[in-house]
This record gives structure tokens, sequence and C-alpha cells, in this order.
């Protein structure tokens, strides 16, 4: 678990979808998952998300606060998604998105290099970069599930195993809880290099 402040460990829950990862948001939301042949996805929102509407929320559906941990398998048809953010942000592994673009012979067009304009992104190492998408701007946190919005997303990308796979956390809380965006990032990183059975 990551360390934070007792004030920030007092408004924060713990939520799980699937075996493998889970992430830290504020105490009292609500979590809902999807899985499928790409990977998986965890939401958590303030509000409950009606379920008979699930899936329309993809595409750039969700405005409101919201935590989001996407696990997207490289090896299975999750690869392009993968790949779309291997371009823009994990230059070292150029291969895999080269790879893929052979496989389903697919336009360099379809991968756009380089990140997006307005992203703000820390490397922490090859595999991990954290990222902001400004508000009102595209970027990693506007590439799937999210809006554009009044408040900016943060987030962290984290390339894991040896495929890869893709860890995506996007992060948009209300202007009063924002504070708590550094211990869910941060423990979403930790969540990452824990030993998998």
């Amino acid at each position: 678990m990551v360390t934070t402040s007792r004030e920030a460990a007092e408004q924060l829950a713990y939520y799980k979808f699937w075996p493998d990862y889970g992430a830290l948001a504020p105490r009292g939301w609500h979590c809902f998952g999807v899985y499928g042949s790409s990977g998986d996805s965890l939401f958590i929102t303030p509000e409950p998300i009606d379920a008979s509407r699930a899936f329309s929320i993809h595409g750039g559906e969700l405005a409101g606060p919201v935590v989001v941990i996407e696990h997207t398998y490289g090896g299975t048809s999750g690869r392009d998604q993968v790949a779309r953010v291997i371009a823009r942000v994990f230059p070292k592994y150029k291969a895999f998105v080269a790879s893929v673009r052979e496989m389903f012979e697919l336009p360099a067009d379809r991968f756009p290099s380089g990140p997006h304009p307005a992203d703000k992104l820390l490397y922490r190492s090859p595999r991990v970069v954290e990222f902001r998408t400004p508000a009102h701007a595209d970027g990693l946190g506007t590439d799937a599930w999210l809006k554009k919005g009044e408040t900016p997303i943060d987030g962290v990308a984290i390339l894991v195993g040896d495929t890869p796979d893709l860890l995506l956390l996007s992060v948009r809380l209300p202007r009063g809880l924002a504070s708590l965006t550094p211990a869910i990032v941060r423990q979403m990183e930790l969540e990452a290099n824990r030993p998998r059975n």
C-alpha cells in the first residue's frame, strides 16, 4: 500500500474488479467492471453506473469525476490499443508497433508517433510514464473512455509483462479531492510491480 497522509488515507478506499489489479479512489464511490478478449476495465465513479448503458460509455462518454483502470492485453485483440499508446509514449518499444502494423497490414498513420501536443509527461522508467491531459484537451486521458472536461485528467501508463500488456490509469477528481490524485497514481505504480501468481 502506498504511504500517504492520514487525512488522505481516511478519504480513500481500495476498489477491485478482477484478480490482478485494483485502484484507490475516494471512499464511498461506486465501481463497475467490464472484461473481454482485449482486456478488462474498472470504472469508479461518485454515482452508480447504469449497467444497461455500460457499453455506451465507450468512446469518450464519461465527462465527470472518475477513476478508470484499463488492463489491455498486448497478445490478443487489445494489441492495437497497446500499440497506439506505445507509439505515443514508449519509444523504446517501437518494434511492438511495427509488428502490429505488419501483422494486420495497417498504415503508419493509425499509430501517431510522439506525445499528444497538450500532454505533460513524467517518465518514471522506460516502461512507466505519468501524464496530465489538461482540461478541454485531447491526450492520453481522452484516448479511450473519458471525454474532455472542465478539469484535467492525470494518470499513468505502464507496460507490464513480456508481451507487453498495458495498464492505463486515468483520474479526474472533483477540485476538492484533487489532492488525492498523487496517492492514487502512486498506488497503481506499486500495484503494477506486485508479483503475480
